[in-house]
């Protein structure tokens, strides 16, 4: 079927004036961020907001391109782009860069790339082909495994670094398979899984003597709690159940109970002997369990007082006192939105939220008008992982969601994030752009 019209008639003009929106405002928030007097330009290269301007630059250039090769070419070398992201993770770990501890930078002058960030792109790619191969099925234990296998790779790459937000953002994935027949069980199970993780850490926490165990922890008295439902569901179940489906019944409450007290054991573990001293403590500050106001909580505290100070309509731009003075350390990064809560105030932050809002509604959208398979999967892809970096992002800057080192989007300092970025949802615009080319 041949298209009528050119690719820019049939480009979704919206979804490019809001990411374009989103560019600008985020560059304008990072120039009062980082400001310094003495480097006013907005194009000093030797100040972060320099620097992002060139990304800006690179990132226009790289949307141009993109919106000038075939739709079939991310497709088909999909599984190359993957491969390549996977060499370019191994090569950081060996040659990379170490910034605060993480080994995930190549550096390049004063300028650094991080190949993390593409792995997003890549990732979504190659589960749009896996999936939207003749055949498939997403109930298929086979694909499911084919998926988590795509998945499981870059993260451990990723884990090695060390960038636990980055993997994390990788749970994002789930909300598309779900979209592709995923049962909805899996999601219910993660929720709980959710729940019970944090129930887990706070009996851990209880001050409760066990003298004739010779503990002093909530871990025996989660035991009991989880005892007593299990002896609850199979009273229940004997009640209620029909005889037929009795048995079947019982062997899955046993054996729930059994992974449940499991998981929630091992869930104190991870945060003993897996997770960084600083990774624990703000978990604990997140669930009022410690307090360290000039420590691990103090940038959560100061980003609260600068947006708190913002109030309804800002305090103006570049006006900010929170922000002029830099109380809030990594403020141009990953507690940026806490500069537009100060100089924007309640309005301001309110209409970036619903451009965002937006956005990802119009990327949903335009997934579901897809003929392609493979397009409509990329979308959801794209659309869940850019919801994930908001809500967690805004979240974490609010105090919300625990400290974990996740930008949002176009608005955050760093190049290599909003180059992947430009890449994740302009390659969706080239899918939409051609759209009518491809028979149902």
């Amino acid at each position: 079927m041949r298209q009528r019209g050119s690719i820019r008639q049939h480009t979704d003009w919206l979804s490019v004036s809001l990411v374009i929106f989103l560019i600008i405002a985020g560059w304008l928030n990072i120039y009062a961020a980082s400001y310094n007097e003495a480097h006013a330009s907005p194009f000093d290269s030797s100040m972060e907001y320099g620097k992002q301007f060139v990304w800006v630059v690179i990132s226009v250039l790289c949307a141009f391109a993109i919106m000038n090769v075939e739709g079939s070419f991310f497709s088909t070398f999909a599984l190359l782009f993957y491969g390549l992201v996977l060499v370019l993770l191994i090569l950081v770990l060996l040659i990379g860069k170490e910034v605060n501890g993480a080994k995930a930078w190549f550096g390049i002058g004063s300028f650094g790339i991080q190949p993390s960030e593409f792995s997003k792109v890549a990732i979504s790619l190659l589960i749009a082909k896996t999936l939207s191969e003749p055949g498939t099925k997403i109930k298929s234990l086979k694909t499911r495994f084919s998926v988590f296998a795509i998945t499981l790779i870059p993260a451990a790459l990723i884990l090695l670094q060390p960038d636990t937000g980055t993997v994390l953002v990788f749970v994002a994935f789930i909300f598309a398979l779900y979209r592709e027949g995923l049962s909805g069980n899996i999601l219910l199970i993660g929720f709980g899984a959710a729940v019970l993780a944090v129930l887990a850490i706070l009996l851990s926490y209880s001050n409760i003597d066990y003298p004739f165990l010779g503990l002093r922890s909530g871990i025996p008295l989660l035991m009991i709690l989880f005892g007593a439902i299990g002896i609850l569901i199979l009273f229940l179940i004997k009640s209620f159940v029909l005889p037929r489906f009795r048995k079947k019944a019982y062997t899955i409450a046993v054996l729930s109970t059994i992974a449940s007290i499991g998981y929630a054991g091992s869930i104190n573990i991870a945060l003993d002997k897996v997770l960084k001293p600083h990774h624990k403590k703000r978990i604990e500050i997140l669930l009022g369990l410690d307090e360290d106001p000039q420590g691990a909580g103090y940038n959560v505290k100061q980003s609260k007082t600068a947006i708190g100070s913002g109030g309804f309509s800002g305090k103006g731009y570049l006006q900010g006192p929170v922000t002029k003075y830099g109380f809030v350390p990594e403020q141009s990064t990953d507690f940026i939105f806490c500069t537009v809560g100060e100089e924007w105030g309640f309005i301001g932050s309110s209409i970036i939220l619903l451009v965002f809002a937006v956005l990802i509604l119009r990327i949903m959208i335009l997934a579901e008008r897809q003929r392609s398979l493979f397009a409509r999967i990329y979308g959801y892809c794209a659309a869940s992982i850019l919801f994930f970096h908001v809500l967690i992002n805004v979240g974490m800057v609010l105090g919300l969601a625990p400290v974990i080192g996740i930008p949002l989007p176009f608005f955050s300092y760093g190049g290599s994030a909003l180059l992947g970025f430009t890449m994740l949802i302009m390659i969706m615009l080239r899918f939409d752009a051609e759209r009518l080319k491809v028979l149902r």
